[in-house]
């Protein structure tokens, strides 16, 4: 028979890897966040793209563009804040550094996206 410690610490552990699954797919919807305000710049340079003057909407959709980089590296904050603070067991959880290089590349896209929609 197993000790009733030992039941406790098991699910503790594994509500610990659950968490760490968790704050990975808050993660991920922060980003989907970020890209969305991306998606809504190039929207508004679309549909605004004859409007009188023309850098009323590049500075709308750059608005938008800042929000993103924002979102991206305020996620990721959180997200490496949440996994310092537990210890997998059973679950792989990404690193630190994987955060940072899905925040990076996504800020230099959305810098670039800036650049283009003032470009054309």
């Amino acid at each position: 028979m197993t000790d009733n410690n030992e039941l406790a610490e098991t699910r503790t552990d594994w509500a610990e890897d659950r968490t760490i699954l968790a704050n990975e797919r808050t993660f991920a919807g922060w980003m989907r966040t970020g890209m969305a305000c991306v998606a809504i710049a190039i929207g508004l340079k679309a549909v605004f793209g004859d409007f009188d003057p023309t850098w009323g909407a590049k500075a709308v959709a750059t608005i938008f563009l800042v929000a993103a980089i924002g979102i991206f590296w305020s996620a990721r904050q959180r997200a490496c804040a949440t996994l310092s603070r537990l210890n997998q067991r059973d679950a792989e959880a990404q690193t630190s550094n994987n955060f940072t290089i899905m925040v990076i590349t996504l800020t230099t896209a959305t810098i670039a996206v800036g650049g283009i929609l003032w470009w054309l």
